[in-house]
């Protein structure tokens, strides 16, 4: 396994990004844009041969590097970690990754690298810790126990990843402190033929997809293969038949204003981020001035999370085009972002601040 577990400057990806490597050279993933796998493919077999951890710095910055490529223009100094992966053992990276989004809770997942003695060994990806404190796996630096735990602990509340070294008698070990989000769940109430390029494209991104709808003869699994769960139901039925969470977002395209209203107004009673409505905005509005006419108390809040029409402005126009649209917003409200064009961002796209390290000594 190929990890970003640093960057100093610009990226294309971002610390957390991993790539797969199996023995007959198969890469799952990327690590960057496709300019750093074919020298990460050669790093990843040598790590595979000699069974030993491995930290390798690509400086992008350095447009006369001929080692990777020529003239990048990234402008990124990108630090790699690469891990062979020990079946065998029962926390190896692999499965603590597993166990992070197994539950779809958020967790802290702890790497150790050495960046002043990147030739000596390296742990690696070793501990994590699930939304309750629960920890799984090892350490190997019993004297700073304490410390990572109560920084792991740090991270999981700030919900943001951290950067750290810390120097015990003159030695010193650098950790990836990660935050661990349960990927996005979709649900797409309607099984017509346009639920189909969602589905596709959520997939592609790596979401958990669910389909809905109230007819059996639209809702097939043979038609959504790549979909977690094909559910027929009635709209009242169906919240208490599919897992939530803050990360769930609910589009639909039914065509069917009954069902949909059905379910947007089970929907606004729940914490869910993101209610997408396929269709006119007049359409949205009458839905909800008619629930509100039925006494249901709708303020800015749960106003905010209705999505109506659903996607962003590209002038899409075919289903897949449409699709596009709306997975794009949905990537956009989970992010916290505003969807524009990064031609007119004044700023970095990713900002710095995130890769600083800091330094704690202990005696």
């Amino acid at each position: 396994m190929a990890t970003v577990v640093h960057v100093d400057g610009s990226s294309y990806r971002r610390p957390g990004a991993r790539m797969l490597v199996d023995d007959e050279g198969f890469l799952t993933g990327a690590i960057s844009g496709g300019c750093l796998e074919g020298d990460a493919l050669r790093k990843a077999m040598l790590a595979l041969s000699q069974q030993k951890t491995k930290l390798v710095t690509y400086d992008t910055s350095n447009e006369d590097d001929m080692s990777i490529g020529i003239q990048l223009g990234c402008a990124g100094i990108i630090q790699v970690l690469f891990e062979p992966i020990n079946s065998s053992l029962h926390y190896n990276p692999i499965e603590l990754i597993r166990k992070s989004i197994s539950k779809r809770q958020d967790a802290v997942l702890l790497t150790l690298f050495n960046l002043d003695l990147k030739n000596h060994e390296q742990n690696g990806t070793c501990l994590l810790m699930e939304e309750d404190g629960n920890l799984i796996g090892s350490l190997q630096y019993q004297q700073l126990h304490d410390a990572f735990i109560k920084d792991m602990k740090e991270v999981l509340t700030a919900r943001k990843s951290i950067f750290k070294s810390y120097v015990v008698e003159d030695r010193s070990v650098t950790a990836f402190i990660e935050f661990m989000l349960p990927p996005i769940s979709l649900v797409i109430v309607g099984a017509g033929n346009d639920a189909i390029p969602m589905m596709q494209i959520a997939n592609t991104l790596g979401w958990d997809v669910r389909i809905v709808d109230g007819r059996n003869t639209h809702a097939r699994p043979e038609k959504f293969q790549s979909a977690c769960q094909v559910l027929v139901s009635k709209p009242e039925n169906v919240l208490e038949q599919l897992p939530i969470d803050g990360r769930t977002a609910f589009v639909m395209m039914t065509h069917n204003y009954n069902y949909d209203m059905a379910m947007l107004r089970a929907l606004l009673s729940m914490d869910i981020p993101y209610i997408g409505m396929l269709g006119p905005k007049k359409k949205t509005d009458r839905m909800l001035k008619e629930i509100q006419d039925a006494g249901a108390g709708l303020d800015d809040k749960i106003l905010e999370k209705v999505y109506g029409p659903t996607g962003l402005e590209l002038g899409a126009e075919t289903p897949e085009e449409i699709a596009l649209s709306i997975t794009a917003e949905i990537l956009s409200v989970m992010n916290g972002t505003h969807g524009g064009q990064l031609k007119k961002k004044t700023d970095v796209i990713h900002s710095r601040i995130d890769a600083s390290i800091s330094i704690k000594k202990y005696n």
